[in-house]
Formats: structure tokens, C-alpha cells, sequence
């Protein structure tokens, strides 16, 4: 029912996470509402973003700097660093105002069946990361699900040996939730309620 071009960004709308065919068509009739302007400075924000923003060289979170506005404060506790999933759960962190250290981003949790295995996560980069700065503890924040619990477990036993201080956060998240939606209590008190891995 819908022409070509209709299709086409309805199409381009469903590769997003969470959006499903109603919400792409309602996005597509909403775009088209629009003013030309406005779409044509959507479009140009959309390819400068995806041009200019690049991993941190040292934690891999987003930036358009060699090193992120984190990694280069020198208020932050360096012998500390959290693990996380995503960039988008840096600040969900961050707005705790609990935590001071650096972090280190995955970019994802293992998962055999669609292909991620600890190379795809940035594994190997964070061990030799561990080694060469001088980390006492590592918090392991990823989803309480099934991914983000076989991430955390892979990730204790790799570092074990490195002898540093392995905790994982609390959970006053709910299981099988994502981080990048606690508010900043519950993330508050699941970074004080960490706990040793095990």
C-alpha cells in the first residue's frame, strides 16, 4: 500500500533497537510532517555524528577526541575501572555521582549464538589494558541477563590471575532489564552493593 520511497524508510526505521513496524510507519508520517529544512538538518546531523564520533582509544566509550572527556579528567580514580556493555550506560552510571573511576566499554556481551565471542567485545584489548596500568579493582556492571551474567563470569575468570579486586554490582536492577534504564537510585545503590565475583 505504501509507495517505494515509503517503504524504504519505513525499512530504515525498523533496523533501529526496539522500533517495530507500527512505531516505523508513525516515525515515517511524523518525518514527513515535517519541514524540509528539518529533515535535511536531521540527515546532516545523522552522517556528521557517524563521520566525527569515534571509540576512545583507551576505554573505547564515544568520542570525537582520541581520548573521551573521562579518560583525560585527572580527578578520576585511575586505580579503578567499570566495566560496562555499552556507551549508553556510562552515563546512567554517571548520574549515580557514586562512581570516580575510569571505564572500560565492551560494545556488547558474548553471545555464541549470534557470533559474539571475546575478540568482537574488546576483551583482548581490556587485558592488555589491565596489565599495563596499575588497576587494584575492576567492577563488572553488565545486564543482569543471561548475556551480560556470562559475560561477567567469563570476565572474572580471565582476570583472575591478574590478582586485582573483581566485583560485580548489586542488583537492585531488575533481572533481565538493561542498565540504560535504572534511574539514579536503583544504579546507586547496585554500585554500593557490589560484591566480589566469586
Amino acid at each position: 500500500m505504501l509507495s517505494p520511497a515509503l517503504n524504504r524508510l519505513v525499512e530504515a526505521f525498523r533496523r533501529l533497537p526496539g522500533i517495530g513496524p507500527k512505531t516505523a510507519l508513525r516515525l515515517v508520517y511524523y518525518v514527513l510532517s515535517m519541514e524540509e529544512a528539518e529533515v535535511e538538518g536531521m540527515a546532516r546531523a545523522l552522517v556528521e555524528a557517524r563521520r566525527r564520533v569515534k571509540q576512545c582509544t583507551s576505554c573505547r566509550n564515544l568520542t570525537e577526541e582520541e581520548t573521551c572527556s573521562i579518560c583525560r579528567d585527572p580527578r578520576r580514580d585511575t586505580s579503578i575501572v567499570c566495566v560496562v556493555q555499552e556507551p549508553r550506560d556510562i552515563p546512567v552510571i554517571e548520574k549515580s555521582g557514586e562512581f570516580r573511576g575510569h571505564y572500560f566499554v565492551l560494545h556488547g556481551a558474548l553471545s555464541p549464538v549470534e557470533g559474539r565471542g571475546p575478540a568482537e567485545l574488546k576483551i583482548p584489548l581490556l587485558l592488555q589494558w589491565l596489565e599495563k596500568e596499575q588497576i587494584k579493582e575492576m567492577i563488572i556492571a553488565t545486564n543482569p541477563n543471561v548475556e551480560g551474567d556470562a559475560t561477567a563470569y567469563y570476565l572474572a575468570e580471565t582476570v583472575r590471575p591478574l590478582g586485582l579486586r573483581i566485583t560485580r554490582i548489586g542488583f537492585g536492577l531488575p533481572v533481565g532489564g538493561d542498565l540504560e534504564y535504572a534511574d539514579e537510585l536503583t544504579m546507586k545503590r547496585a554500585l554500593e552493593a557490589r560484591r566480589e565475583m566469586l
